[in-house]
């Protein structure tokens, strides 16, 4: 976890890190396999207790497997109580409001776990990089950000925000995997190529959002994602303790309603 206020350089951090689990990759499999199991009970007393929000805020460079998480750590949940909201480039009537207008339209309901594919985030991260707004207007962003999710939280929201860290040599290998094979010529796209010529501009970009934005209510997560089973391990025991957290409860029945004969 990213303390408030504590400096970031990604480049002193191993994105192929693995020193947290002693185990070899089979038994993290295992243990992935175990949380997600874990996690889908976690998820349905979320939803029964009509009382807590959940967001999570999934961040990456390209082909950093915040897809891949979600099918992963996710997969058997009931859907009635879980929604992604993916956040692409902005339309021309979202681009017409402020920034956050279209991110607050997507937050939780009660019972209700909401994964972010991207989100507000790319507002000081793509925009930034490619000089979409002024340096002002983004440096001003970190400050409204915070206050935006510190009322989520006072309004009920859980929030946990997970940085996916891969490294250029990985991105590369992940998007010649998806040139070689025809079942995933659907994820490559030229765009992915031409922002790898960013990366430097990306990576202090990003340590800045984690720097600035790493709060007690909303607090990141770094996560060494070149091992895809390593970054489920992690993402999948910081959801599972932060739910378990929440001690939350099956809601009780009314006992005048127990009567069948009436």
């Amino acid at each position: 976890m990213v303390k408030p206020g504590e400096r970031v350089r990604l480049d002193r951090i191993d994105p192929a890190d693995t020193s947290g689990f002693d185990g070899k990759k089979k038994d993290g499999l295992k243990e992935v396999s175990a949380l997600v199991k874990t996690l889908d009970p976690l998820q349905e007393v979320l939803y029964a207790e009509h009382k807590h929000k959940v967001l999570i805020v999934l961040q990456a460079m390209d082909t950093g497997g915040k897809d891949g998480t979600i099918r992963r750590v996710f997969e058997g949940v009931n859907p009635q109580g879980v929604r992604v909201a993916h956040f692409g480039i902005p339309t021309p009537e979202e681009t017409s409001h402020d920034f956050l207008w279209r991110i607050h339209a997507q937050v939780p309901e009660r019972g209700q776990l909401v994964i972010f594919n991207r989100s507000h985030y790319e507002s000081v991260l793509a925009e930034r990089v490619h000089g979409l707004v002024a340096r002002e207007v983004w440096k001003d962003r970190y400050t409204e950000i915070n206050e935006f999710e510190r009322m989520l939280s006072e309004e009920g929201t859980t929030i946990v925000k997970f940085y996916l860290h891969i490294d250029r040599k990985e991105q590369m290998k992940r998007l010649q995997e998806r040139l070689d094979d025809p079942t995933k010529h659907w994820k490559f796209s030229a765009d992915d190529v031409h922002e790898r010529r960013f990366w430097g501009e990306y990576m202090k970009a990003y340590e800045e959002a984690l720097e600035r934005t790493s709060t007690p209510w909303a607090p990141w997560y770094l996560v060494p994602s070149n091992h895809p089973w390593f970054r489920d391990l992690i993402v999948s025991s910081v959801i599972v303790k932060m739910l378990q957290d929440l001690g939350m409860r099956y809601p009780k029945l009314d006992e005048s309603k127990m009567n069948l004969s009436q």
